[in-house]
C-alpha cells in the first residue's frame, strides 16, 4: 500500500464534486429552459410523424383524376372512372395495369408485341404520355390507367400513304385492335418474366430512379395484378379461344364481356351463337338529336345517359368506381360535336355537279330511313326485312336486358330502358363517309361495295389501314402491309365458302338496283353528309 495514498482524492470523489458543481451552477431557469426544449423537440417529432402519416394517408386514399380544362382534351384523355379501384390487394374494375407498369410492357415483351402499342392502332399524340383513349387517376398510391370513350371513338385518316395523319374525334376507331390490346395485357401479366424485379428494372431504365415508396408499392402490386389477370382470363377467356371469331380492328364484342364481369355469367354455358357477336364501332358525333332514337346497333335503348353508362361499363367502370362528372362532361361534348366535313384536298376530289344530282337519288332511296326528322330514322328494322348478320341480334337476349335494368339501382342513374328488339336500328347518316367499313358487322369495306348485291361484295379484305379511297368512299382495303406492319385480313366466308357468323356481308340491299350513274351520283352526295 502506498503510504501517501490517504492524502490523494479518489476518482469517485472527484466525479461527485463535479456533479455537485453542475447542480450548484444550474439554476431553476436553466432547468425550465431545458424542459421546454425537450417538449418542443417532442412536438416537432410528433408533427413530422403526423405530416408523414397524413401524406401517406393522402397518397393511399386519394381518388384524383388528371383534370383537363378543355372539353375536347377531357374526351380524349379524361377519366370516366374506369381505372381500378378498391384496395391495393383487391383492385376492382379496370382492364389495364397502372402506370408506369403499362408503359414498359412492350419493352419487356417485344416478342408479344413487336411494333409496340402503335401496332394495335392506338393513337399517340406528342406531349402525352398515354395514347388517346387512356386516362390516369391517382388511386391506391399509384397512377392507375383506364379506358375512356375516345379509345373506341377516335379514328385516323390519310389522304395518301405519304400524307399527314388526321385525327378525327367521334369517328369509329377503325384502326384499333381492342381485342389485341386485351390479349397482350393478359398474356404479358401472366408471363413468368412478369416479376417485381424485372418490372422495376424496366421502369427505372425508362422513366428514371424510383423512390423507395414507389418501389415498395410496385413490388406489392405485382401479385394482385397477376391474380386479377387470372380471374379475368378464367371469366372471359372463351372470347379469345381459337374457335372464336376474331374481332379485328374497329370492332368489339360489346356485351359478352360484361355478361361475365358485371353479372358473373359463365360464358362457357352460353350457346356458341350467343358469344360470337363482334360489331363495328359506331360514330359518336351529333348525339343531341339522337336522344329518344333507338340506340346501339340493335336499338336496345332510347336513353343517351343509359347508353353512355352502359358503354362505360364495357370500358371498365363499375357502379362503385364510375365518375359521373367525367361521364357528364363527355356527354356534353358529344351532344354538339359536329360530324367531319369531306376534306378539301386535291387527293380527295368532290364532284359538286354529281353531288347535286345525288341529293335527289338520296331523297328517293335513303332519306326515309336515314335522314334526321324522317319517319323511320332511329327506328327498328325487323331482322327478316333488313337481312343482315344475326349474330349481334342473337347475342343480346331478353335475360341480359332484364339484368341490365338492375344496374345502378338505388341511384338516380338506375337503368330502366333496355329492351330486346326484333332487328336492327336505322341510324342517321351524318358523316357516313368517315364511318367505313359498313353494316353493323363492318363487313363491307366501302359505300361503293354496299351498293352492290351481297354476292358481289368482297369476300375478304384488309382492315386497319387508314389511307382513304375517295372513289369508292371508304378505306383502301387491298393493302396487306405497310412499313412492317401487317393489317388484319377480314374474311366474310371460310375457306369452304360458308358465311362466317358475325362477319356476314349479306342484307341491306337498298340501292343495289340503282343504275351505275345513279350510284355514282349518290356516292358523291354521301361525301357531303
Amino acid at each position: 500500500m502506498n503510504p501517501d495514498s490517504e492524502d490523494l482524492p479518489t476518482t469517485s470523489t472527484r466525479g461527485a464534486d463535479r456533479v455537485l458543481v453542475d447542480v450548484v451552477r444550474r439554476t431553476p431557469v436553466d432547468i425550465a429552459q431545458q424542459q421546454i426544449r425537450r417538449r418542443l423537440l417532442l412536438w416537432i417529432v410528433i408533427i413530422v410523424l403526423l405530416l408523414i402519416g397524413l401524406a401517406a394517408l393522402r397518397r393511399f386514399t386519394a381518388d384524383r383524376p388528371v383534370v383537363y380544362q378543355s372539353a375536347a382534351e377531357h374526351f380524349l384523355y379524361g377519366s370516366i372512372g374506369s381505372e381500378p379501384g378498391g384496395s391495393l390487394l383487391h383492385p376492382v374494375g379496370g382492364m389495364l395495369p397502372p402506370m408506369p407498369v403499362l408503359g414498359v410492357l412492350p419493352d419487356m415483351f417485344p416478342d408479344k408485341l413487336p411494333g409496340g402499342f402503335a401496332s394495335l392502332g392506338l393513337i399517340q399524340e406528342k406531349g402525352h404520355t398515354l395514347p388517346i383513349g387512356m386516362s390516369e387517376r391517382r388511386r391506391l398510391g399509384l397512377d392507375m390507367v383506364g379506358l375512356n370513350c375516345a379509345v373506341c371513338h377516335v379514328g385516323t385518316l390519310r389522304t395518301r400513304p405519304d400524307g399527314p395523319t388526321t385525327i378525327i374525334p367521334g369517328m369509329p376507331a377503325h384502326q384499333l385492335d381492342l381485342q389485341g390490346l386485351f390479349a397482350f395485357v393478359l398474356d404479358s401479366t401472366l408471363d413468368p418474366r412478369f416479376t417485381a424485379d424485372n418490372v422495376i428494372g424496366h421502369v427505372e431504365a425508362k422513366f428514371g430512379r424510383l423512390s423507395l415508396v414507389d418501389r415498395v408499392i410496385i413490388r406489392a402490386s405485382i401479385g394482385p395484378l397477376r391474380e386479377r389477370t387470372l380471374q379475368l382470363r378464367s371469366r372471359v377467356g372463351i372470347l379469345f379461344a381459337a374457335d372464336a371469331a376474331r374481332w379485328g380492328p374497329g370492332r368489339v364484342d360489346t356485351f359478352n364481356p360484361y355478361k361475365s364481369l358485371q353479372f358473373n355469367w359463365d360464358l362457357s354455358r352460353l350457346p356458341h351463337d350467343e358469344i360470337v357477336a363482334a360489331s363495328d364501332f359506331p360514330s359518336l358525333w351529333n348525339q343531341a338529336p339522337r336522344e329518344g332514337m333507338h340506340l346501339h346497333w340493335d336499338g336496345n335503348n332510347t336513353s343517351l345517359d343509359e347508353r353512355n353508362l352502359s358503354a362505360g361499363l364495357g370500358a371498365g367502370i363499375t357502379p362503385t368506381t364510375v365518375d359521373y362528372e367525367g361521364v357528364a362532361r363527355v356527354k356534353e361534348y358529344i351532344e354538339s360535336l359536329p360530324s367531319p366535313r369531306w376534306p378539301e384536298d386535291p387527293d380527295m376530289p368532290l364532284d359538286h355537279v354529281r353531288a347535286q344530282r345525288g341529293a335527289t337519288v338520296y331523297r328517293q332511296a335513303c332519306a326515309e330511313c336515314h335522314d334526321f326528322g324522317a319517319p323511320l330514322v332511329g327506328q327498328i328494322e325487323p331482322l327478316d326485312k333488313i337481312g343482315t348478320d344475326r349474330a349481334r341480334f342473337n347475342s343480346y337476349t331478353t335475360a341480359f336486358a332484364d339484368n341490365q335494368n338492375t344496374l345502378f339501382a338505388g341511384t338516380a342513374h338506375h337503368f330502366h330502358s333496355f329492351r330486346k328488339t326484333v332487328g336492327y336500328t336505322s341510324p342517321p347518316l351524318d358523316g357516313i363517309w368517315a364511318r367505313a367499313p359498313y353494316l353493323h358487322t363492318g363487313s363491307v369495306p366501302t359505300l361503293a361495295d354496299l351498293l352492290e348485291t351481297p354476292e358481289r361484295r368482297p369476300r375478304a379484305f384488309y382492315r386497319g389501314y387508314d389511307v382513304y379511297d375517295p372513289k369508292r368512299v371508304g378505306f383502301v382495303a387491298n393493302v396487306a402491309e405497310e412499313k412492317g406492319h401487317r393489317f388484319f385480313l377480314f374474311k366474310t366466308v371460310d375457306d369452304a365458302g360458308r358465311p362466317i357468323s358475325g362477319n356476314g356481308k349479306d342484307g341491306h340491299t337498298y340501292g343495289t338496283d340503282l343504275s351505275s350513274d345513279a350510284k355514282a351520283d349518290l356516292l358523291e352526295y354521301l361525301k357531303t353528309l
